[in-house]
């Protein structure tokens, strides 16, 4: 499928497609929606969406003033759902976080509603907010995917980008439920250029996945100019297609950048959404 430049050349007049001076003081207008129609056009999608799911957010650099002027630090969770009209720009998210570096605060329990108002504001829709503070950083832990690796499949990669559904396979006589990962995932910022590493979780109920051909399809990412949502979207929607399972779920953990890390998940039935494991490269 195509992409339109037009769309990208919108995009680079983004914050993430420019330099942009630090705030010194709170601005909620530094938030900046990105609507998810465009993305979504190009993968054939209309009103009502095959999957459910939520983007996960992780922040690692969030601090404030307390009411005598000494700072205070915290890492949140933000999850937007994934039927909200906009998705918010990562540099702007970044922007917003820090300009609250100078704010007062009373307690975290004010600043945890004011980001949940104005990131909802932005996104169209409830965004849940959890805050850790310093005294909950201790119980934070790295969990290990769970399933079986497909990166030490014996294949012979010939396909960079853009990605291609032809790769995939299924043995339609043959339903297994399995849960399987790669941590070989990366895609490219369609404003900057950067790459964007990931580990891709797949769990399905269905006819069994060719894993070399599975693999060889997630690698073919690799040059392709997709933000992170759009990118498991894609992945969802190419599975269901080929293999149409009974249960299917896609969830990628990107490692951070510029503080934030994005986790995108979508699965096929609204009760079969799992938790968000901090993943070793996160």
């Amino acid at each position: 499928m195509t992409e339109n430049p037009s769309d990208f050349d919108v995009l680079r007049r983004t914050p993430l497609g420019r330099s942009v001076k630090y705030p010194q003081r709170l601005d909620a207008k530094l938030l900046y929606p990105i609507p998810r129609a465009a993305g979504r056009a190009r993968l054939g999608l209309k009103d009502v969406l095959p999957f459910y799911g939520e983007d996960r957010w992780r922040a690692y650099e969030i601090s404030w003033l307390d009411r005598r002027g000494k700072p205070e630090v915290a890492m949140a969770e933000f999850t937007v759902p994934a039927n909200s009209p906009a998705l918010i720009e990562s540099k702007s998210l970044k922007l917003y976080l820090n300009s609250w570096s100078g704010e007062r605060v009373d307690n975290a329990s004010t600043l945890t509603a004011q980001i949940a108002e104005d990131l909802s504001s932005t996104a169209g829709a409830k965004v849940r907010v959890q805050l850790r503070g310093r005294d909950k950083f201790s119980v934070l832990r790295l969990e290990s995917p769970l399933g079986c690796s497909l990166d030490d499949q014996p294949v012979d990669i010939l396909v960079y980008g853009p990605p291609q559904p032809t790769l995939l396979h299924c043995q339609r006589d043959e339903c297994v439920e399995e849960m399987v990962y790669s941590n070989l995932f990366r895609c490219n910022c369609p404003v900057t250029g950067q790459p964007d590493w990931a580990t891709v979780c797949i769990t399905y109920r269905g006819p069994r996945l060719d894993r070399a051909g599975l693999l060889a399809y997630l690698v073919s990412f690799r040059e392709y100019a997709g933000f992170h949502e759009e990118c498991v979207e894609r992945i969802f929607l190419d599975l269901l297609r080929v293999s149409q399972p009974q249960e299917l779920q896609v969830a990628a953990f990107f490692t951070r950048r510029g503080g934030l890390d994005i986790n995108p998940l979508r699965c096929l039935h609204e009760t079969s959404q799992v938790g968000f494991p901090r993943l070793p490269r996160q």
